[in-house]
C-alpha cells in the first residue's frame, strides 16, 4: 500500500532515533511501564512521531492497567490502519498510522467501560504529545 509519506529506511534511519525506528518501522515494542506517555493527563492531541499525523484526543485515553498509554477510539476512524498480525502465535490487530505506515501498537476488544469497548495500546515512543496548554 503507498503512504502519503513514503520514505526509504535510510530516511528513516536518519530522522528517527534507533528506538524510535525499532517501534516505528521494524514492529518493536517498547517495555511496558517505561513509556514517558503512560500518565500524561493533561488535555491534548496525540500525533505519529515519524510523520505528525493525528492520531488520539487525550480525551479518549484511559488507564487500563496494561502498561502503554491506552486510548478507547482514534481522533478519526481513516487516522489509523488496522491490520492482522499473526506474529507471536496468536491472532491480535495491529494499529499502524494511515499517513506513513509506522507501527504504532495494538487494538484489543477488551476496553472494559470504555464508550467503544475497545483499548488501543499504543508505544509511548511512537506518539508524540502536543499539549492543549503548554
Amino acid at each position: 500500500m503507498g503512504y502519503e509519506v513514503s520514505k526509504s529506511d535510510d530516511q528513516w534511519k536518519s530522522e528517527l532515533s534507533p528506538e524510535e525506528y525499532a517501534v516505528l518501522r521494524q514492529a518493536a515494542t517498547e517495555r511496558p511501564w517505561t513509556g514517558e506517555l503512560l500518565d500524561e493527563k493533561r488535555e491534548g492531541l496525540y500525533t505519529c512521531k515519524a510523520c505528525g499525523n493525528e492520531l488520539f484526543i487525550a480525551g479518549t485515553k484511559f488507564d487500563s492497567g496494561c502498561g502503554w498509554p491506552s486510548f478507547y477510539e482514534s481522533v478519526r476512524p481513516e487516522a489509523v490502519e488496522l491490520r492482522e498480525d499473526r506474529s507471536l502465535g496468536q491472532i491480535r490487530t495491529e494499529v499502524l498510522c494511515a499517513r506513513c505506515g509506522s507501527h504504532l501498537g495494538h487494538v484489543f476488544p477488551d476496553g472494559f467501560g470504555t464508550p467503544t469497548g475497545d483499548r488501543y495500546c499504543m508505544n509511548s515512543i511512537a506518539l508524540y504529545f502536543k499539549p492543549e496548554k503548554p
